[in-house]
This record gives C-alpha cells, structure tokens and sequence, in this order.
C-alpha cells in the first residue's frame, strides 16, 4: 500500500463544497474520487487539508489517498484528470510515507479572500471575485484586519452549523492589500471555523463602509455571540491557497493561481 500527497486546483462555483454529502449532491471530494477510483481500479477514498463552503474556491488544496496500484505519477495526475470535470484539475502527486496526512498533519491552513471594488460589476471574473460597488475607507479596513491577528475567541465568527469542539484560533497574519481596484484579504490559522473568513470578511466591509469604527472589532469579539457580527460575505471570491506541514514532508509549494492570486501583500 502507497500513500500519495496531491495538489488540487478547483472551481467551486458548481459544488456544495469539499466534503462529500448526501447522494446527489456535487463535492469536490466525490468527483475526486470517483476519478481516482477509476485509474486505480478500486474504491479510493480522498482525505483534504480541510473542508471548503459551497461555491469556494482551491488554489492548492492538499489531500491524500492510499494504493497499492502501480501508476507512473504521470499516469494518476493525466488518467485521473481526463476523468475529471474541467472545473478540477490535479496539479502534482508525490508518494508519501504512511505517517503523513492532510488534515492532521497540517500546522496552517492560508486563504486569500478577492474584493473587486469598482462602481460596474465585471463579467470575465463572475463568480470569480466579490464585488463591491460602495467606496471603501482601505485604511481603516487595514486597521481592522490586524484585529483578527494571535489568539482569539472565534464564536462571534463562525456559522451556527459549526461543527468544531472549541472556537479558539491563532491567526498569524491577517492583512488587507489594495491592487488598483482589488482588495486581497490574506489570513493565515492552525485552523478556521464554518464560514470563519466570510464573516471576517463582512465585518471588514462593514468598517469600510464607514458603519462602524475599527473598535467595533473588540466589541464582536467580547460578545462571543454570532448576532453580533455582521453579514457572511458571499463564497465567490474565497480562495483556499495553502496548507503548511513539517518541512521533513518536502511537498510542492506551486504558485497561488492566477496573476491576481499571486500579488504580494
């Protein structure tokens, strides 16, 4: 039996996210797999570095998946992907020790959220970015993001479906970085929450739309009560980019995407 590491790239405008669900609901995670099985000529099940929301997006989504077939990499990465929809594609294999896991092995997950930010909605990024048509106060939305940063107190942030034992979480950086007319929101974490960077997110917009001070940020947290942050930013422009394991696992750090994915922050 070998275990193989993948990178995945996927848009996730037509799923109900990662995690697989009830029958005939579209995953990533069951389109993945019912490819993988078929090159490998047996049932493979697909473990993630994490789970995404419906309609979000992958950069560099990190999974594993055990075998004893015998594949050249470049039979698993082309067989696997002329099974699959045009919208997932596998980016690279490596074969791994048994030791290694995508989920539990993980010390960060990153993501970058997209704010298009111009008076006209665009057309080649539908569904692509999140856009914002109202002028935005950047500067105190800087302010804001830095809020989010060490170890906090997350129930104001997370869905009320949340699922997770506990809503505590480090973040090690959050930062807001302005492109022309794109704002990129860049948050790093050992872990997130249901709908954890979307509610960020609306918080954020919130503060730029001037409603609130940067303040507020301290008041969302102290209430420790969903209903007292704001709306849930849509899933088109959240992007999952990364996940970091120990350097021993030497796996691939390929780019983030498009050029716009890529910008520094």
């Amino acid at each position: 039996m070998q275990r193989y590491a993948i990178g995945i790239e996927f848009c996730g405008t037509h799923y109900r996210g990662w995690q697989t669900q009830q029958t005939g609901v579209r995953s990533v995670q069951q389109t993945l797999e019912d490819a993988l099985s078929h090159v490998a000529n047996h049932r493979v099940d697909v473990h993630g570095a994490g789970r995404t929301d419906a309609q979000v997006h992958a950069t560099n989504m990190i999974a594993h998946f055990d075998s004893p077939s015998i594949r050249t990499d470049r039979a698993w990465i082309m067989g696997t992907n002329s099974k699959l929809p045009k919208d997932i594609s596998i980016q690279w294999i490596k074969p791994m020790s048994m030791d290694f896991h995508a989920r539990f092995k993980a010390v960060a997950r990153r993501y970058r959220y997209i704010i298009y930010n111009a008076p006209q909605r665009p057309a080649l990024l539908h569904k692509q970015v999140t856009h914002v048509y109202h002028s935005l106060n950047v500067e105190k939305m800087q302010l804001a993001a830095k809020k989010f940063e060490g170890t906090h107190n997350f129930e104001s942030f997370r869905a009320a479906a949340c699922q997770s034992n506990q809503p505590v979480r480090h973040v090690q950086h959050c930062t807001l970085t302005p492109h022309g007319p794109f704002l990129i929101l860049d948050i790093q974490a050992d872990g997130f929450l249901h709908h954890m960077v979307r509610n960020i997110v609306g918080c954020l917009l919130e503060v730029g739309q001037d409603c609130f001070d940067v303040s507020h940020i301290d008041n969302i947290f102290a209430a420790q009560d969903r209903k007292a942050a704001g709306v849930t930013a849509p899933p088109d422009g959240l992007y999952f980019i990364q996940a970091y394991y120990p350097d021993t696992f030497e796996l691939p750090r390929p780019s983030l995407g498009p050029q716009w994915l890529n910008w520094p922050v």
